[in-house]
């Protein structure tokens, strides 16, 4: 069977930075590939988003992705924690631009709820509901649950983007009995 789309998923972080390859092939979804970026060796901050930068790139060049689907920085009380973490989000999306593909953010709250139906669930959660659903064997899951996380934003991308076409909308019944007059029997 040939892969249908391509979505590489980015949860970004400046100390890990964790990433999902979902293959949709004849609208199913399976797991290409999932890991991490481990940045803590790193101590310049730049230098760190150089590396964001350079793995997403070779992401994108290794699988040739569609489109681009990233955890967008959530509000928290740390000023400076959500600028580092805006930046590393930054270097992920300009990798993407400089390959033209499409990007679409997903707050964390969205990615968990389409994942769990719960917006406040643990990483631990969303890494089992991503196993049962995409059948993933042990042996492929990672302990660094920011790779589950990355995988999360893709799906959650695949399940945003892959619903079916929605039926026409009528005013009324009248409305609706005009444009469908082949659908409707009149009686008497």
């Amino acid at each position: 069977m040939t892969t249908d789309r391509v979505i590489l998923g980015i949860d970004p972080g400046t100390i890990i930075m964790g990433y999902g390859i979902l293959l949709i092939e004849g609208n199913k979804p399976h797991m290409g590939s999932m890991g991490v970026l481990q940045l803590n060796k790193y101590d310049d901050h730049y230098l760190r988003l150089r590396r964001i930068h350079e793995r997403v790139l070779s992401l994108i060049d290794e699988y040739h992705p569609g489109e681009l689907a990233i955890e967008a920085p959530f509000f928290g009380k740390n000023v400076q924690s959500m600028l580092k973490l805006g930046r590393a989000q930054g270097a992920a999306i300009t990798a993407a631009l400089n390959r033209d593909l499409p990007i679409f953010e997903y707050a964390p709250l969205k990615v968990k709820m389409a994942i769990t139906g719960n917006g406040q669930a643990a990483k631990e959660q969303v890494a089992g509901m991503l196993k049962h659903i995409l059948h993933i064997p042990d042996e492929n899951m990672l302990q660094q649950l920011d790779a589950t996380d990355g995988l999360a934003v893709a799906f959650c991308h695949f399940l945003q983007t892959n619903r079916p076409a929605i039926p026409k909308s009528y005013s009324g019944w009248k409305d609706y009995i005009q444009k469908n007059p082949g659908k409707v029997k009149r009686s008497g």
